[in-house]
């Protein structure tokens, strides 16, 4: 899956995007778990300081 995301960011409209990844601790076990998503440009800082 991660090769289909890399090869659709690399076109002229990916440029526009970016992929993140965030570290989220589970409320139910206490590990952690790992959140990604493809978001534009314009909303990572907003994506990052959401909890």
């Amino acid at each position: 899956m991660a090769k289909k995301v890399v090869a659709t960011l690399r076109t002229s409209v990916g440029k526009d995007f970016a992929k993140v990844i965030r570290m989220v601790k589970s409320p139910k076990t206490g590990a952690y778990m790992f959140k990604e998503s493809v978001i534009p440009n314009d909303q990572v800082k907003e994506f990052l300081a959401r909890k």
